[in-house]
């Protein structure tokens, strides 16, 4: 039986494929999606969505993973019938458009653990977000030259939002939807125009399949001692406590920000960028993240002065969630292609307001995985 994704037109003449980081922007400027800051940063805005939507995320519900997936608040389930509808809303928006631009890359810095990904969206911005959160090819973050082969789908068509008939025919109660598929490897995004919605529909797909495969899927930041790459070091983490800052460490180097695997090799990215958190950003604070915010990377959210374009990375006027993205190596030192030994160090970062462990606190092995848990 034919797939909705089938009908999706990527003909040659339509389709810009693997764009340089400097033609997307030319192309976002070009077609007002964003701005240009002071520093080199393409700015733009995310609409009413300035953070994820976990209440608009949905999971294909089929047999071969039901017994797999913990299902609940986090894993809502969505009907074949319902993703089949999403897919095809998604894939006649996305031939409406006068042009698509499509991502070619990878998901995982180790060769033998890696997905193949494509990203196609009608927006020049979200290419380069894509482009520069996962691993392009032919770079020094994908290490040995490999034939590009696709795995996971991501369709962006994050402008088009559902009527109230589509979501009722689809099975959900809003305009917004991601839905995501594990045995089709395929993710539609509808109404919402954040660019973290892809990032972490791949580390969900890389949090179902690396199990499988021997690794442990970690949402943590890590780096290396620069003298001794044998000390490696992890920081576990919700949002806003404190991994990218404290990985981004100018006496140790960075291997990455957020989401990693551990294997019998080692620890390994799964990206090749970082998506760092703007709010009372300082020079001072945390230089390594001020200087990686260059020609390349993406402010999403920021407010810029009009005339001067400088940030105000103070201002919470559009969102707390201020965010850049930006390749890994913009990071001085970076480990390059970004795989690191065993860790020697866990650090878990609480930011616990209630007093139930102390400012610090080593931990035995024991309290270590209850306090993972």
């Amino acid at each position: 039986m034919p797939s909705p994704l089938d009908a999706l037109d990527l003909s040659s003449h339509r389709t810009l494929a693997n764009l340089s980081s400097a033609e997307l922007v030319e192309r976002a400027l070009s077609a007002g999606e964003g701005r240009l800051a002071a520093n080199g940063a393409l700015v733009c805005l995310t609409g009413d969505r300035t953070g994820r939507s976990p209440n608009d995320k949905f999971l294909e519900e089929v047999e071969s993973i039901k017994p797999k997936i913990w299902w609940g608040k986090n894993n809502q389930p969505l009907s074949s019938a319902g993703f089949d509808l999403a897919l095809k809303i998604a894939v006649e928006h996305l031939n409406t458009r006068p042009k698509v631009y499509t991502f070619e890359g990878f998901a995982g810095a180790d060769a033998a653990y890696r997905l193949g990904v494509q990203v196609v969206t009608e927006q020049a911005w979200h290419a380069l977000f894509a482009s520069t959160l996962f691993i392009k090819q032919g770079s020094k973050a994908a290490g040995a030259p490999a034939a590009f082969k696709k795995d996971w789908t991501i369709l962006n068509a994050g402008r088009r939002r559902l009527t109230p008939d589509e979501a009722k025919a689809i099975g959900v109660k809003g305009p917004v939807l991601i839905a995501q598929s594990l045995t089709r490897k395929t993710v539609v995004i509808l109404g919402s125009e954040y660019a973290g919605e892809m990032k972490k529909s791949i580390f969900y797909a890389m949090n179902y399949d690396m199990p499988e495969v021997g690794v442990f899927p970690m949402h943590c930041s890590c780096n290396v001692d620069k003298k001794d790459p044998s000390n490696v070091a992890l920081f576990f983490g919700l949002s806003g406590t404190g991994k990218t800052t404290l990985s981004a460490d100018p006496n140790r180097a960075l291997v990455g920000d957020d989401e990693h695997g551990w294997s019998d090799r080692g620890v390994f990215n799964f990206e090749g960028g970082c998506y760092a958190k703007c709010i009372k950003l300082s020079r001072d604070g945390e230089p390594e993240i001020w200087n990686a915010i260059r020609f390349g990377s993406v402010l999403e959210n920021v407010v810029i002065d009009d005339k001067t374009r400088t940030p105000d990375y103070d201002s919470s006027k559009l969102t707390e969630n201020t965010r850049v993205t930006y390749p890994v190596d913009f990071i001085q030192d970076a480990v390059i292609p970004s795989v690191a030994g065993h860790a020697r160090n866990v650090i878990f970062l609480t930011a616990d307001a209630y007093g139930v462990v102390p400012p610090v606190a080593k931990l035995t092995s024991e309290q270590a995985m209850y306090y993972f848990i």
